[in-house]
Formats: C-alpha cells, sequence, structure tokens
C-alpha cells in the first residue's frame, strides 16, 4: 500500500498557495524544511499537511522550524479520511494532520543571518 501524496483537495476545498503536502518517500526532510521557510517568507505562514506514515515528517519539520525560533504554532488538526486501497480496492480509513505554523519575530532576522555567515566566511578565507 503506497502514501498518496498528491494533491487529494476535498470538492469545497480550493488548493491553498501556502500547503506542503509532504510524503517521506518522495523528498528528503530538508527539502521540506527548506521549502517551508521560503513559503513562510513569501505568505507569513505555512501548512504543512500529511497523510499516515507522513505524519512523523511533518512534525519534524514543524518542530526544527519552531526550536531555531523561524516559527510559531498556530494550528493543529487531526483527523481521518477515506482512502481507496490500490492493492485491495477496498476504502481504508488514513490519519491525516495538518499543522500551520506562522513567522515568528525573529524570524527575518534570523534568515539574513543565515544568508550572511557563508559571504563572511567566504571573506574570511581570502584573507
Amino acid at each position: 500500500m503506497a502514501t498518496v501524496a498528491a494533491a487529494a483537495t476535498l470538492p469545497d476545498e480550493t488548493p491553498k498557495k501556502n500547503r506542503i503536502q509532504v510524503s517521506n518517500t518522495k523528498k528528503p526532510l530538508f527539502f521540506y524544511v527548506n521549502l517551508a521557510k521560503r513559503y513562510i517568507q513569501q505568505h507569513n505562514e505555512v501548512e504543512l499537511s500529511a497523510l499516515g506514515m507522513a505524519i512523523a515528517t511533518v512534525v519534524t519539520i514543524a518542530e526544527i522550524l519552531k526550536n531555531n525560533g523561524l516559527a510559531t504554532e498556530k494550528k493543529v488538526l487531526t483527523s481521518t479520511v477515506g482512502m481507496k486501497d490500490e492493492n485491495k480496492g477496498r476504502l481504508v480509513q488514513k490519519a491525516k494532520i495538518e499543522i500551520v505554523l506562522g513567522k515568528s519575530e525573529k524570524f527575518d532576522n534570523l534568515m539574513s543571518s543565515t544568508k550572511t555567515e557563508p559571504e563572511a566566511a567566504a571573506a574570511e578565507d581570502k584573507k
């Protein structure tokens, strides 16, 4: 049974520009961490969502961003969704999580300091 990370939007749900649907099979963890940082920069918040086994990955991403002082937790929603099992063809219930993170007050300072560190190291090497 494969974890589906496609845009499984409900009919009354419009796709959001700041939503990241996380899969634990497609991309490495820090791809999602860096993508979430970019979404927070552009939209002031990011919504991370996942199904099934990918829930642990979403929680890890959220905790990395919070512990580094880049984001604050706004909302956490858990639910179950009915999905068709690819192998057996029957309806199975999958756990779903959605975590909304907002931009922290220190976000801009922290992001600007991470950009200048490599430049400062490069200037130090030239001396």
